[in-house]
């Protein structure tokens, strides 16, 4: 019976990758979130990317810390559950090092986008922090849409949707609530984000598979076709040779 439940559950069980990847967010945000003023402030302007810190003080690695500290705690909450709920899926279809991959990918390009964007704009702008794994997360959705299309999902366990109709419904929300709060730094990073994961996913668009298409044609082209292996023709009969 035991055996039974273990093959029941197991599936549910979070992946090596994500489990790192969330234990990096959660414990670097937890410091974030629990220390005092001088704490924060040496995260903020040594971790944090912001336009400012990128392009103004030339911090250029908080593009890749920024992406494991997020300031709120429900939206950490909001993390730890999808990562559980959907990228354990993902990892297991594609291995854990071409997860490593698409979780550094679509972070860096959405953190770069968004503090570019931040620096055009100005004004506020400047100081919009650019941290948490909310692009990654919006990446994933898009990714198991494109990959899941047609898998039913229980979304929260109350609504039956398939990959794409949840791809789509999150979309939709987003954009709506980007539009309504006109942060547009983060959803020029939102969108970066879901536009590489949808290269990445693509079987039409994605770098790898044009990588081994190459490699294929390559391989290909140096090959020649060589004489031999054929059995040898029998010579011609000669018919005059035989009387009745």
């Amino acid at each position: 019976m035991s055996g039974a439940l273990r093959s029941r559950f197991s599936g549910l069980r979070i992946t090596r990758g994500a489990l790192i990847v969330l234990g990096l967010e959660v414990g670097l945000s937890l410091v974030l979130l629990a220390g005092n003023d001088a704490t924060r402030r040496l995260f903020s302007d040594w971790l944090m990317a912001t336009p400012t810190n990128v392009f103004v003080h030339g911090r250029v690695w908080t593009l890749a810390t920024g992406v494991f500290l997020e300031p709120k705690l429900l939206a950490l909450i909001l993390h730890a559950l999808v990562m559980w709920m959907f990228v354990p899926t993902l990892e297991r279809f594609w291995g854990t090092a071409r997860f490593y991959r698409f979780v550094a990918i679509t972070s860096l390009v959405a953190t770069a986008v968004g503090c570019a964007v931040g620096y055009a704009l100005g004004g506020p702008a400047l100081e919009a922090m650019m941290g948490g794994l909310d692009p990654f997360i919006y990446a994933v959705i898009v990714a198991f849409g494109i990959v899941y299309a047609r898998q039913p999902v229980q979304f929260f366990g109350v609504l039956p949707l398939t990959g794409r109709q949840l791809m789509y419904g999150i979309l939709a929300f987003l954009a709506l609530s980007i539009v309504l709060s006109q942060r547009w730094p983060d959803g020029a990073a939102y969108a970066a984000a879901m536009l590489a994961a949808a290269i990445l996913t693509s079987k039409r668009w994605s770098p790898a598979l044009a990588w081994k298409r190459w490699r294929i044609a390559r391989a290909r082209a140096r090959l020649t076709v060589m004489s031999g292996g054929k059995a040898r023709s029998s010579p011609p009969r000669d018919e005059h040779k035989w009387l009745n």
